[in-house]
């Protein structure tokens, strides 16, 4: 799989949020350092998180597990910005993905 995992950020009515899904494997079994793994990434770009949420979804015959978090604005990153978003999109990415 080239993108074995989704990363984006989004508008949810006020809010700001940013996703990460990760497929489940076929035994049922998650990636458990997810969470710490994203939030770290975050934490490494100077980002703070108000809340995180974590669920499971499924979506044309595959589960996804789905990562929510509300990150708080900063001034290196303001989130309004679509080069802003972009660039923590692929920032986080890279880190996960170890690239």
């Amino acid at each position: 799989m080239l993108h074995p995992l989704r990363v984006i950020i989004t508008n949810c009515g006020l809010d700001t949020e940013f996703l990460v899904a990760n497929p489940v494997e076929l035994s049922g079994k998650d990636r458990p350092r997810m969470f710490y793994d994203v939030s770290l990434s975050l934490k490494v770009l100077g980002i703070c998180i108000f809340s995180a949420k974590i669920r499971r979804y499924m979506a044309s015959d595959h589960e996804w597990e789905v990562y929510k978090f509300l990150p708080d604005e900063n001034r290196l990153f303001q989130l309004g910005s679509a080069s802003a978003r972009n660039e923590i999109v692929s920032k986080v990415r890279n880190i996960l993905m170890a690239w």
